[in-house]
């Protein structure tokens, strides 16, 4: 009875609970769902945000197919339109250029006037910048020789202040007609380039032209002003002269416009 009575009130043995791998099986399908809904959801494209975004990307890169608001940037400007602004822009610039060059070509004119020598040079204003021609060697140069006549040397005197003055460089160029000079110059490239060396030391030395930004070149006559051939004294005088060309510092699509620019009243007159 006593036994009995024990077996009665010992504790029945637990059961083990074999259905606790559902909970955690359960728990990591739930993580895996959320986990593709949320793959899901970020591979869902938005084509109006997207065509938005394309826009706007065309827009940075200079690609525009569209004229739609670009969200990014405002108004998708068309290439035509920025071109035109552009053109503008510059043309602006070489009216700018164009009416700094004739005032500088004004000053001279004032100068060579006051000593009766405006008829001696030309002016001439083009996309290059503002070219002084000493034309014909009688004026400026002995025959055959490359010494600064009287003349030169006052001309030089009238020209020497005002470009000095100018933020430009400056290109001596030497020039010469089609015959043959004679001794000590075995061609015309020796002898135009010793008249340029000439007036380029005048104004050097005595305008106090900076060197740093004058140089001479020899042409010989491989650039002639009037008739290549020509034998006529006003055709061997235009063609053997010395420019002083004053070189505009504005980029090559700014000064192209020059000529135009001068058409202009505002820039032409005077």
């Amino acid at each position: 009875m006593a036994a009995s009575r024990r077996r009665k009130h010992e504790p029945e043995e637990e059961h083990e609970n074999e259905e606790r791998w559902m909970a955690s099986y359960m728990d990591m399908v739930t993580v895996l769902m959320c986990m593709f809904i949320v793959l899901f959801a970020m591979s869902t494209v938005d084509q109006k945000k997207f065509a938005e975004l394309k826009d706007s990307l065309a827009t940075g890169f200079g690609q525009v197919k569209s004229q739609k608001i670009d969200t990014a940037s405002g108004v998708i400007v068309p290439p035509s339109q920025v071109d035109d602004k552009g053109d503008n822009t510059d043309l602006a610039l070489a009216e700018q250029e164009a009416s700094n060059l004739k005032a500088l070509r004004d000053r001279i004119m004032l100068a060579l006037g006051r000593d009766g020598l405006q008829t001696d040079v030309t002016m001439k204003i083009d996309a290059r910048g503002l070219t002084i021609g000493l034309v014909g060697n009688e004026t400026f140069f002995a025959s055959n020789r490359a010494e600064l006549s009287a003349t030169a040397v006052a001309v030089l005197n009238d020209i020497g202040p005002a470009i000095t003055g100018a933020p430009y460089q400056v290109s001596i160029e030497g020039h010469a007609d089609l015959r043959q000079p004679g001794a000590p110059y075995p061609t015309n490239w020796e002898l135009s380039a010793g008249r340029a060396t000439s007036v380029l030391r005048h104004l050097v030395e005595v305008n106090r032209f900076p060197q740093g930004r004058i140089a001479a070149v020899s042409y010989g006559s491989a650039r002639p002003l009037a008739n290549a051939t020509g034998t006529s004294d006003r055709d061997l005088a235009a063609n053997r002269r010395v420019d002083v060309v004053v070189l505009s510092n504005q980029p090559d699509k700014v000064r192209a416009l020059i000529p135009q620019a001068l058409k202009t009243p505002a820039v032409g007159a005077g």
